[in-house]
């Protein structure tokens, strides 16, 4: 049984869409005790950093987060759910996130200039990943396959390590993060046709 985090910032149920197209068994919860009983975790999540901050404390979900973390459950990010993993975002001017991994998020420049053309913020739309080493969740992906994106902000760790995939949009930045039972996508692999159901069903399998 997967565990969807319902905190208040959307893209739920197209997640659960593509569990049940894989025929993966899920629960949506507020709820950490209704949550603890889940084998993983999905984090998802579209909006603000701040606003998603104070929905999960209101619910106690930023200490359900840290624990399953530090317990080994695998855990999945997704967009918003990778940016409030990193120590703290420069969105709202500043804002505390739930320091699992230790790195800070950042805005795209504005103006975001590639050459001579002006590049659009948000970015939005399909782009390639380019995966910088190997892990069992993108196992059987091929490297020309593009996933959707819509972010204004992106996800920038401390230490490379963690970096398992990156996106070039006017500049490189890291669109993948991986360390121990935690995997993380900036894109939406529920909206990125096949190879985002592949990566789903990777981690409803694996076992770190």
């Amino acid at each position: 049984m997967i565990g969807i985090i319902d905190y208040e910032a959307g893209n739920l149920t197209s997640v659960a869409r593509a569990l049940n197209y894989l025929g993966i068994k899920w629960v949506i919860s507020s709820q950490p005790e209704i949550l603890k009983k889940c084998d993983r975790i999905i984090f998802p999540g579209v909006g603000a950093a701040k606003s998603a901050m104070l929905s999960l404390k209101k619910y106690g979900l930023d200490e359900f987060l840290r624990e399953i973390f530090h317990k080994g459950k695998p855990l999945l990010g997704i967009c918003l759910g990778t940016q409030v993993i990193m120590e703290e975002s420069e969105e709202d001017g500043g804002t505390l996130a739930l320091g699992l991994l230790p790195g800070r998020v950042r805005a795209f420049p504005k103006p975001l200039i590639w050459g001579q053309e002006r590049l659009k913020v948000p970015h939005m739309g399909w782009n390639r990943v380019e995966w910088i080493k190997e892990h069992p969740v993108i196992q059987g992906l091929s490297p020309d396959f593009e996933y959707y994106f819509v972010h204004s902000f992106y996800p920038e760790p401390k230490d490379p390590r963690f970096i398992l995939g990156t996106t070039f949009y006017g500049l490189n930045f890291p669109s993948a993060l991986a360390y121990e039972n935690l995997i993380a996508f900036q894109f939406h692999p529920e909206k990125s046709g096949a190879p985002g159901l592949k990566l789903i069903e990777n981690f409803a399998h694996w076992n770190p």
